[in-house]
Order: C-alpha cells, then structure tokens, then sequence
C-alpha cells in the first residue's frame, strides 16, 4: 500500500475524521485529503507524528517489508496479468519495476514478475535487446543468489532456460551450480546441455541414469504403498500395486526376479498358500535374473557390477532362511512344496 492508502486505513480505524486528524498534526483537513488521494505527501517531518497518532510503527506507515505474504504476493501476480491484457508491455514493464523497487527484498514476487515479463516478451516478439532483457536477467540473477534453496533452484532454471533458447550452452551448463547435488533436475539439465553440445555418449549415459534412478524410486514408492494397503487390509488394492510393481519391473526388463518378489508380501498376508508357493520357487528359481538389467539395452551405456555365482548362492541361501521362518509361514506346516524350499531342494541355476 502506498502511504496515502495506509493513513487512510488506520485513520478509519481509530474513526477518526480527516479534519481530526489535521488539527491534531496542525495541518489543513484538505492536506489530509491530498494525502489520503495520494496527490500529495506529507512533509518529512510530519511522518513520527502521523505513525504516533494512528499507534503504527514507521515501517507500516511506509509499507516497509521484509517480505510479503503468499497471498500478497498472488493478488499482485494476479493484478499483473489483468494488466497485461490491457495496458502496453512498457506500462505493465514500468510497473513491475516500481513494485520491485518497493518490495526489493520480496524475492519469491521480483521471480514471479520477471517470469512473467520474461514469457510476455517472448510472447509479443519483443526483442531480446535493450532494458527489458537486461533487467530481467538482473532480476533472475538477483534471485538465483538466494541462500534459499527454493528460491535459488526457480531462478537458476530460469536462467537455464534463458540461455538454451539463446543457445548458450556455456552458460547454461554454469547455471547447475543453483541446483544441489541431490537435485535430479541438475543431472536432466546436464544431460541436455550433453545432448545439444554433441557429446552423445554423455548424453546417454546420463539420462539412462535419470532413468534408472527414477525407477527405483518410484518401485520402491509402490512397493510402500502395497504394505500400507496390506496393513489397511486392503488387499484388493495391495495386488493391484503389486501387479502394477510387477509390470513396471518387466516393461525396465530388471529381470524375473523383481517381477516376481513384489508380490510376496500380499500373498503371505492373505495366506495364499498356492500362490506364496509359486512365488517361493519362482525367487529361489530366478536368482540368476537379479542382475538382467546390467545385460538390458535400456542401460547400455551404464557401467554396473554383475552378481557373480558366489552372490547368488549366498542371496539363495539367505532366502531359504527367509521362507523356513515359521513365525511368518508357519500356516505352511505340512506342505511337501513347502518342505522342499526349505530343505533348498528347488533347483536354482547359477
């Protein structure tokens, strides 16, 4: 708000009238009027007895803040855009730079107008020259030197994707230090600039790791949820999770092995005798697999470590010690089939 708009609000709140407040700061009631119409502004020295009179502290009388609301920050976004639809680049440009200047440490509001003059510019073919590129650079510069993470990682991608439009790959791929190591969209990032700088071995390699990583992340995620749905003792929503974790593991080609594991813990909370036995000598069977991915074209280009024999006969017989625990299959008493796993009498190629 500007100084006029915050007398005017606190001086109603107090219900006081303008002439009342001009005689008590000895000044004309149309001076207040001036004030409050923003026609005017009150001298300087006029500023500690207004913020006494209205009990507000200087800073509010100048709207000054170290940061703005989420909701303030959005209905200025939103004023900005109704702008856009009906005033010239220059006036909604001009703008935004006074509401910067007056937020200049409202980093979240200075990325979201720059994006926004950013993409609007583009949008109307305005060129790439002069004041508005350079102010907006500024501006993602400014906000990419951040100690917020967030805020560092907005602007740093807004800066990315500055310099790939303008086929700036040096610097673009210097815009990666905004991201941390941990980022997955530092290495997609620097797989691109690989991909557009000719280095396609890098490239590959780079992105089948991205690939490889999400995997993992999103099995491991539906692996979660099945067990929370076990737990729920929703079972019907726990073999669509499975079967769901199971494809997913077959279309990445990781082997029989994964496609068959995931299902083993609904199996043996419904006491699903056929089916946990199936899927038993299907592990116990399928140990070679463990390592099918390191052979899949998908990953070519990655370097991985195959399960040699001695793993696998170790992984064999730390599942049979698995499926003898009686506390857990001890429903399976009885079973021959059952007898057979745990005396490790499935035959396992390895």
């Amino acid at each position: 708000m500007n100084i006029g708009t915050v007398i005017r609000t606190y001086r109603k709140e107090k219900n006081m009238t303008q002439e009342e407040m001009a005689n008590r700061l000895g000044v004309t009631a149309p001076a207040v009027n001036k004030w409050e119409k923003g026609n005017s502004y009150p001298d300087i020295t006029l500023l500690a007895p207004i913020a006494r009179l209205l009990n507000i502290s200087l800073d509010t009388l100048l709207s000054f803040q170290e940061e703005l609301t989420e909701e303030e920050i959005t209905q200025i976004i939103m004023e900005a855009d109704q702008r856009l639809k009906t005033e010239s680049y220059e006036e909604v440009f001009q703008w935004a730079k006074q509401k910067i200047e007056t937020y200049p440490n409202s980093l979240m509001l200075i990325w979201q107008l720059a994006v926004i003059l950013d993409a609007q510019r583009m949008f109307q073919g305005i060129s790439d020259e002069g004041e508005y590129e350079s102010y907006i650079l500024d501006c993602y510069q400014r906000v990419a030197e951040s100690d917020d993470e967030k805020l560092r990682t907005l602007a740093g991608d807004s800066l990315f994707g500055y310099y790939l439009r303008k086929e700036q790959y040096d610097e673009a791929e210097q815009c990666l230090t905004y991201f941390s190591a941990q980022n997955p969209e530092r290495k997609r990032k620097q797989a691109t600039i690989y991909s557009k700088t000719n280095r396609r071995q890098e490239a590959y390699k780079t992105f089948e790791e991205l690939m490889f990583q999400e995997l993992q992340t999103l099995s491991m995620a539906i692996s979660h949820l099945s067990c929370l749905a076990i737990e729920d003792e929703n079972y019907k929503k726990a073999h669509k999770l499975a079967d769901i974790q199971s494809g997913l593991e077959r279309l990445f080609e990781r082997g029989k092995y994964y496609e068959t594991s995931c299902k083993l813990d609904v199996a043996t909370a419904e006491k699903d005798t056929d089916m946990l036995l199936d899927i038993m000598e299907e592990m116990l069977e399928n140990v070679d697999t463990i390592s099918g991915f390191c052979d899949s074209d998908l990953f070519e280009h990655m370097e991985f470590r195959k399960a040699d024999s001695d793993f696998q006969k170790e992984m064999k017989q730390n599942l049979i010690r698995c499926f003898q625990d009686e506390e857990t299959y001890g429903f399976l008493a009885g079973n021959e089939r059952w007898e057979r796993i745990r005396e490790g009498s499935v035959a396992v190629t390895v």
